[in-house]
């Protein structure tokens, strides 16, 4: 176990105001991008495989959870928000169960289904807590089924306050430049969890939100601080952002818009498991803008909420009493 801190420059983790619960119900998120279903196997290892030297897993116990797209939905719904997702799943089991999870957790689904696509599955194998193999089952949706996903777009834009794509480069995002060109007409704010090294189709947005190794790729690696700064600075006038929040970590965060860097760390917490807290950090963001929350004023609860998810295994979010207890 580590730890893992996240800080507040600007205010002061334990003075941050309670938003009202009424606030944040009213916040609409539209989450659009690649879904997937998070599968855990538990079990004991007692033996070694006599075919090969590796551990033989009795699982026994099994478990589904929303990752991805539909993970970030999730946590924006765990919060209050009213939380929709668009995306592309199969014609499977997988998809089915995806369908049953979002109804679960009270996210309004709007599904472009594709026959001919596996839906991805992230499969875990643990045992005593500790993750000992990841299988992975992914395609990319076909162009009909994803230029129908962008008609629905425009049909929902109207309806939401915020939108956010989560990307996870499994296709579902072939469409992102119209759609963030649509959303900045309608002058709704957009944030983008990137992936890769092209970041021109990200062009425009208000928020994008990597890690640190997510933005080495596009920056390089910088050598200070100040050259972090300044990488930064030419990235966002290049790509037209309006901000860019970079999560570090055990460093915390840094926001960086057109006038003011502002970092946040928090307090420490023990680390139990940190997939899925990119997820908790954007939709916490999108769920505070949608409540009419600063954006500064924003980063400091979803770094909030980011300390408390980390201490939960596997893909897991936060709820109103938690993250203002």
């Amino acid at each position: 176990m580590s730890n893992w801190t996240a800080t507040a420059t600007a205010t002061e983790q334990a003075e941050i105001p309670v938003v009202p619960s009424a606030r944040i119900n009213s916040a609409r998120v539209l989450v659009v991008g690649d879904v997937m279903l998070d599968r855990y196997w538990f079990g004991d290892v007692n033996r070694i495989s006599p075919e090969a030297p590796v551990p033989v897993v009795r699982v026994n116990k099994k478990e589904d959870r929303l990752g991805g797209a539909a993970n970030v939905a999730r946590n924006a719904a765990a919060l209050g928000a009213q939380a929709g997702l668009l995306c592309v799943v199969g014609h499977d089991e997988p998809g089915e169960r995806i369908v049953e999870l979002l109804g679960k957790s009270k996210v309004a689904a709007h599904l472009g289904r594709d026959p001919d696509l596996p839906t991805t599955i992230k499969l875990r194998v643990l045992s005593r807590q500790q993750q000992l193999l990841r299988v992975d089952f992914e395609d990319a949706p076909n162009h009909e089924v994803l230029l129908t996903c962008l008609q629905r777009f425009t049909e929902l834009l109207p309806q939401h306050d915020v939108i956010l794509m989560s990307d996870y480069a499994k296709g579902g995002l072939t469409h992102v430049m119209q759609m963030i060109a649509e959303a900045k007409r309608a002058g709704k704010p957009v944030l983008v969890d990137p992936k890769g090294d092209d970041w021109d189709r990200y062009r425009g947005a208000t928020l994008t939100t990597p890690n640190r190794a997510e933005l080495r790729e596009v920056v390089g690696q910088w050598k200070s601080e100040e050259d972090l700064h300044e990488r930064v600075r030419k990235l966002r006038e290049e790509l037209e952002l309006s901000a860019l929040l970079l999560t570090r970590s055990e460093e915390g965060m840094t926001l960086f818009t057109e006038t003011q860097v502002v970092h946040t760390s928090a307090e420490a917490r023990e680390v139990y498991d940190v997939s899925g807290a990119g997820d908790t950090v954007i939709a916490t963001v999108a769920t505070m803008l949608g409540a009419g929350v600063p954006l500064v004023d924003s980063i400091v609860y979803a770094n909030r909420a980011a300390g408390i998810v980390v201490g939960k295994l596997g893909t897991a979010t936060v709820d109103y009493n938690e993250l203002f207890a």
